[in-house]
């Protein structure tokens, strides 16, 4: 379906049965919808226990594999097609994929996004999932985003329980490398951008900026750069001179100082030196973000590693950053070389029109189930995910409409379960309604 034939139906059906501006009360299939979420939210619950409880870090292969054999079967409980995509191409466990096809070749087309890995190694301290109170659970990975693939799977069974999925298609692709991409991404990623290539409509269920009154209609991209620089090496009493220079430190800090100066006011971008190593010898291990260094006082220092991140709104942001950063890092103090590389990453979620449409919708299944409105999040509240590489390929696309939590990638995480039921029926709700368009 294309953009323009998708908005004109929307703005055409809705304006006779779901004004955007109408605060209408539930018709009698909405009240069913949400009263066989009320039913499935105890197995629900069960169900984020479960997975927690299987340590799923990105390198965890048989973790990751757990996690999805699991969700594969509560995909394949409610009828759908279910596939394991192996990821061993690009160094992961791989990913599931499961499809259900409406009968109806006008039908929308709709992709649900999760992930299955978490941040926590095999050898970690691994806890497991507790309830802190009513409202409050605990657990690796409860938010980000275990309990987020509950929400998908579960609206969907409450919408299948009716027999409310005939109006629309549906592909559910949960990853296995969200937190730690496999390389090369063209392959990692090959699955949401195909899947994203046959959709109408990505939904994404990270948890966002972990507000509730929010979603994210925009996501900023993400990718990463290496800094090298080396100089002559010499007893420390010659620097500046002409004949040895600066060294390898004080170029490595000039540049990431001009970059600061030139770009850091600038809206939505940030530039991040996570790591630098430096001095007469440094090393940088990039697969495991480890580096080592040697050096004395009284010796200048010849080499120089920098790793950082660059985020920013839109590719032609992008592009600009880079440009300036090369510029800057070809300016060489004397004595020093550099040179500035970057890598393939994810790309940016531009805030479209259709994404403000369908942010609208949803906003509006909230409101008329008697929650808040909801608004665009701060694109600098959350990172980087993987429905950015499926929003380009899609008429609307939104993210953040996961489990709220917070303390996520560390021990502390927590999930506030008063979510849970809100964004699953907030789902159920919109899936139903875009398939009445």
């Amino acid at each position: 379906m294309s953009f323009l034939k998708f908005s004109h139906a929307l703005i055409l059906t809705l304006a006779s049965i779901l004004p955007l501006t109408s605060h209408a009360a539930l018709d009698k299939n909405e009240r069913e919808i949400v009263k066989q979420v009320d039913k499935n939210i105890p197995h629900a619950l069960k169900e984020i226990e479960q997975a927690v409880n299987i340590n799923s870090g990105s390198l965890n292969i048989e973790g990751v594999k757990k996690v999805g054999a699991l969700t594969s079967e509560q995909l394949k409980a409610i009828g759908f097609k279910v596939e394991w995509l192996d990821g061993s191409a690009f160094n992961r466990a791989g990913h599931v994929l499961a499809t259900h096809e409406s009968k109806n070749p006008d039908a929308i087309k709709i992709l649900m996004i999760g992930h299955l890995d978490t941040v926590f190694a095999k050898n970690d301290n691994f806890t497991i999932y507790k309830q802190l109170d009513a409202d409050t659970a605990s657990g690796p990975g409860v938010a980000d985003m275990k309990g987020g693939n509950t929400i998908i799977i579960t609206a969907l069974k409450s919408l299948q329980a009716l027999n409310f999925l005939e109006n629309v298609s549906i592909k559910v692709l949960l990853t296995g490398d969200e937190e730690s991409s496999g390389r090369p991404l063209s392959l990692s990623k090959q699955a949401i951008v195909d899947a994203a290539i046959w959709a109408d409509v990505a939904l994404g269920y990270e948890n966002g900026d972990n507000n509730i009154k929010t979603a994210m209609a925009a996501r900023r991209g993400y990718t990463g750069w290496t800094l090298n620089v080396t100089a002559n090496a010499a007893h420390s009493s010659q620097i500046f001179s002409e004949s040895v220079g600066y060294g390898a430190i004080y170029e490595a800090s000039r540049i990431l100082n001009d970059f600061r100066e030139q770009l850091a006011t600038q809206p939505n971008l940030t530039f991040n030196p996570g790591l630098i190593v430096g001095g007469t010898n440094a090393d940088y291990n990039s697969a495991n973000s480890s580096a080592t260094a040697f050096g004395k006082s009284n010796v200048i220092a010849q080499t120089v590693h920098v790793a950082g991140d660059l985020r920013a709104l839109s590719p032609k942001q992008v592009e600009s950053a880079k440009r300036v950063m090369l510029q800057i890092v070809a300016k060489n103090l004397d004595g020093s070389k550099a040179e500035l590389i970057f890598e393939d990453g994810y790309p940016p979620m531009a805030l479209t029109d259709g994404n403000k449409k369908l942010l609208e919708l949803y906003s509006d299944a909230s409101h008329d189930l008697g929650f808040n409105k909801v608004v665009a999040a701060n694109p600098r509240n959350a990172g980087a995910a993987d429905i950015s590489f499926a929003a380009n390929h899609v008429d609307m696309a939104l993210d953040g409409l996961g489990l709220m939590g917070s303390g996520a990638h560390t021990k502390n995480e927590t999930a506030d379960l008063t979510s849970l039921d809100k964004n699953i029926k907030k789902t159920a709700l919109l899936i139903y309604r875009l398939g009445q368009l």
